[in-house]
């Protein structure tokens, strides 16, 4: 066995369970339930092909790490071709020819011990060009026409995802909309409209801050966390303990929700003038240079693959432009708070 120690079904239904958090609040059933099923199932295959096939040579962590970009990808594309209009009918064809490219991309780089931003850069272009090439064949077999197949093409729900976090937070600000609350059990309840509905949180709710800063806390060391608490007021830190006493507490707050009140919180700060691409460098560098090259790959299994990026690039006296300078600070603080 390659990586007998990576126990792939488990990983695999982790991730799935992660992107039901991640699907897009406008899908139906049929069509967010599709989203996850592709993730987790080519996140399995590729998963135990890495851990028992006796041909491939990889450790469990770059086996976790393949695993992990082809879950990723599998769902940011798979989104993308439940908004492209394509027929459902032709979705696998175009996944499959995306996870194959992904695997075969990861061997050899991974192999090849090229740097983790180039290996992430290749895998990127590579999804990119095969995404286009198979709805291409599929206009090309006039299953598509010219025009859905342009349709289908622009989509990216990577940069889509960031722009609806934005665009919830400044509709939120301007309706004006009531909080959300913590029940007994520790679960954020969404506030319901008139009609019955459920509202958009509101980003400035001082639950979801204290609960999203409770997150952060129990990613940090204890004797961090206390000297920050001291700073707090006493009952806001009071809060703050006891959500992060909350289990599942990342789960019941959501994805969307820490996005929202950590952006809100970082906007709220007070402005650094000297906040440049080449400070989050200085900064990614000086986290890194803690851990040995195995041990940084170690410590951002699994984070995401824009993260990665980040890092990897800093390293390289590169900043990763898709992200914010103010965004990228935040990460590079969190990682040095991480371990």
């Amino acid at each position: 066995m390659a990586a007998p120690d990576f126990d792939y079904e488990n990983f695999a239904q982790n991730l799935a369970a992660q992107a039901q958090e991640l699907v897009p609040a406008d899908f139906d059933d049929s069509q967010k339930q599709y989203v996850v099923n592709t993730l987790g199932n080519f996140a399995l295959l590729s998963g135990k092909a890495l851990a028992e096939d006796p041909n491939l040579n990889f450790n469990t962590d770059q086996a976790v790490t393949i695993t992990q970009i082809i879950a990723e990808w599998s769902f940011h594309k798979s989104v993308d071709l439940v908004r492209s209009g394509i027929p459902q009918q032709y979705w696998d064809p175009v996944m499959q020819k995306i996870a194959y490219t992904i695997f075969e991309i990861a061997k050899q780089t991974f192999s090849q011990g090229l740097p983790n931003d180039k290996i992430l850069e290749l895998i990127e272009h590579h999804v990119k060009k095969s995404y286009i090439e198979a709805i291409t064949e599929l206009k090309n077999k006039g299953v598509i026409d010219e025009g859905l197949m342009e349709v289908a093409a622009s989509q990216s729900n990577m940069d889509k995802m960031a722009q609806e976090m934005q665009n919830q937070a400044i509709e939120a600000e301007q309706n004006g909309e009531e909080v959300p609350q913590i029940s007994s059990d520790g679960q954020i309840q969404p506030p319901v409209t008139q009609d019955g509905a459920a509202s958009v949180p509101k980003v400035d709710s001082k639950v979801l801050k204290l609960a999203t800063v409770a997150m952060l806390f129990n990613k940090m060391k204890h004797e961090r966390v206390q000297t920050i608490l001291n700073k707090f007021e006493e009952d806001d830190a009071s809060s703050v303990v006891n959500y992060m006493r909350v289990p599942n507490l990342a789960e019941k707050v959501g994805a969307e929700n820490a996005m929202l009140a950590l952006q809100d919180l970082t906007n709220s700060l007070p402005k650094m003038t000297n906040l440049t691409p080449q400070r989050v460098i200085a900064q990614i560098k000086h986290f890194a240079s803690k851990y040995s090259r195995k041990q940084l790959d170690t410590i951002l299994i699994r984070e995401r693959i824009g993260v990665k990026r980040l890092v990897f690039n800093a390293l390289e006296d590169e900043f990763y432009d898709a992200m914010p300078p103010k965004v990228a600070s935040v990460v590079a603080t969190h990682l040095s708070n991480i371990v």
